[in-house]
């Protein structure tokens, strides 16, 4: 019986993963040197300094230099979250042209560039 909940447990963990890489579509590079830009830093809600999305990129970071075998608990629990946020907002497109929008410069801080197919 452990032995099947462990099997459904690896199973759901590659679907989480497989759905992370498809929502993240930028690479560790690509957003960390994102991150970097004033237009990341001055997009997203921001309770203590740093916006939400810019602290979830700085994680999507280090999540997508990590090998599958050393991802925690957490760290599943965050992707799941990555990829909800870019689910939900990339539903929300503005009918105007997006390239300097704060949408998609918001959908950027979590790992997802909406003109990149």
């Amino acid at each position: 019986m452990q032995w099947m909940e462990a099997v459904v447990h690896q199973e759901e963990r590659e679907q989480i993963r497989r759905e992370f890489g498809e929502a993240v579509n930028m690479t560790a590079k690509q957003l960390e040197q994102w991150l970097a830009s004033k237009e990341s830093k001055a997009v997203g809600d921001k309770p203590d300094g740093e916006s939400t999305g810019h602290a979830s990129g700085r994680r999507i970071v280090a999540l997508l230099r990590t090998r599958p075998d050393d991802l925690t608990e957490d760290d599943y629990r965050h992707m799941r979250k990555v990829t909800g946020y870019v689910h939900r907002h990339t539903a929300q497109r503005p009918a105007s042209d997006i390239t300097t929008s704060r949408w998609r410069y918001s959908l950027m801080n979590w790992g997802h560039d909406p003109l990149d197919h």
